[in-house]
Order: structure tokens, then sequence, then C-alpha cells
């Protein structure tokens, strides 16, 4: 039996035409729309998977506050309370003290709690975070502190360039770099760090409050110096910056002068 066109069938058995049919998708519509979806699912999990270092410097998270409140906003850190500045640290560095403060082999009443309520990828990220900002030292000028001699009279000066070799205790410079600028990923910068932060650790691994660090050194050093020795090193590189800048100025020709 022959079929009926269908502009002989009924108008009720008619179907309706394409343009009339608003929820009949093509096949390849389908298609981009879940491939889409599930893109976007997965950049989600991802991201919520990896956390961000500056977010959590500035909010803090799982109830540890804010790394800004104490390290400043830019890692600048905080002189007169005695917080470092992280700015321009290595990454590996300060992802292995965070984890030695968490899991206390790095005696930090203040850190420790911060340290603890963070996972291990939340501490990698924020220190990655803090690496790469830039750091508030001026690299050139403190290094040429160090073609300055030092005076015997100056104790300070005198263990960070010379060191004590009458108790073996090498210069400073020696593994953390001219002018305390910091080398490689075991030996941070000193300069500009607050002199009570710098004295605070040195009695630290004098009493086997942290890591012994690289063949045991640190720990060897702070037990030959006196107290005044720790004061006046760690003042020493407190004021390097300002120091630095100085010779700086001195060594530049005055604005108009005559050579």
């Amino acid at each position: 039996m022959p079929l009926r066109p269908l502009s002989s069938w009924p108008q009720s058995l008619r179907p309706l035409p394409v343009s009339l049919q608003p929820f009949r998708l093509r096949s390849c519509t389908v298609a981009r729309w879940a491939g889409a979806l599930a893109l976007g699912a997965s950049a989600l999990a991802s991201a919520q998977g990896a956390p961000d270092g500056q977010l959590i410097s500035t909010q803090g998270a799982n109830g540890a506050p804010a790394c800004v409140t104490c390290h400043g906003a830019k890692g600048e850190g905080n002189a007169v309370a005695g917080f470092p500045h992280l700015a321009g640290m290595g990454a590996a560095y300060l992802a292995e003290q965070l984890e030695a403060m968490a899991n206390g082999s790095r005696v930090s009443p203040v850190m420790a709690p911060t340290a603890k309520a963070l996972s291990p990828a939340q501490r990698q990220a924020v220190a990655q975070y803090y690496a790469q900002l830039p750091s508030p030292l001026n690299i050139d000028r403190l290094a040429a502190t160090a073609q300055q001699p030092a005076k015997a009279d100056d104790t300070g000066a005198w263990l960070a360039n010379r060191g004590a070799w009458d108790k073996n205790v090498p210069a400073c410079n020696q593994c953390h770099g001219p002018g305390g600028i910091g080398v490689g990923a075991n030996f941070p910068s000193l300069a500009g760090q607050p002199a009570a932060y710098i004295a605070g650790q040195l009695r630290a691994w004098r009493q086997g409050q942290r890591p012994p660090g690289p063949l045991g050194l640190m720990p060897a050093v702070a037990t030959r110096l006196s107290d005044a020795e720790i004061d006046a090193v760690s003042a020493y590189y407190a004021g390097l910056p300002k120091a630095a800048d100085l010779l700086a100025a001195q060594a530049t020709p005055a604005a108009g002068a005559k050579p």
C-alpha cells in the first residue's frame, strides 16, 4: 500500500516542523555541551585540589591566621615585632621550616599552631608563593659591604666577615653569602632580618630547638658564641641594609660636583 503524502494527513497527526521543536537538539550539539561540562568540572576539581598560596597568605586557612598579619602584605616582615621577611626566600627552605615547625623539631610557640593547621600541600603552596615575591633587599649593595675591611673592635662585623677562628667559628658570610644575601636552599639571607629574630634562632640552635641543618654546622657555631657575640652579629645583620645604602650614597659623587 503506497504511503500517503503528509499534506493529506489530518492536522492533528502531522509532526511539528523542526522550527517549532525547541527542545530537539542535534547529537553534535549535545556532544559539544557534554564535553564543555566535563572540561569545566575537571578544571574546578583541579582548582579545588591545588591550594592557593596567595589566598592562604592573605586569608588564612583551616583556622590558621593570615600570614600577612605578622609578615606584612608583601612578605617584608615586621622588624619592630621581630617577624622575619619571607619575600624572595627559597621555596625549599621555607617549606622545610614550616614542616619543622609542624612536627615540633623547630620549636616556635607562635608559628607551630599555624604550621600544624596547614596541610603539607598548603605549606608547600605558601612557600612557593613567598619565594616568587620580590625580595626587599638590594642584593648588589649588600654584597658590596663585604668589600669593606672589618674592624676588630666591631664584633658583629668581624664575626660576619672574618669569623672567630680561635673558637673554630667560620665567618657567617662564608655560607650565607657576601652581605648576608643568602646562598642556595640551605643558607637563607640574614641581612635585614630583625636582630631579635636572628638572636633568637642562634639561641634556639644552642638549646637544640631547631634542626641542625647541613653538617650540623649551626648548633656548633651557636654553642661557641657568647651571648654578647650573638647579640652583636644579630644587630650587624639587622642594620646592614641601611649601612649598605649609606655606603652606596658615599660612593656616588654629589650632584653637580666637578670630577
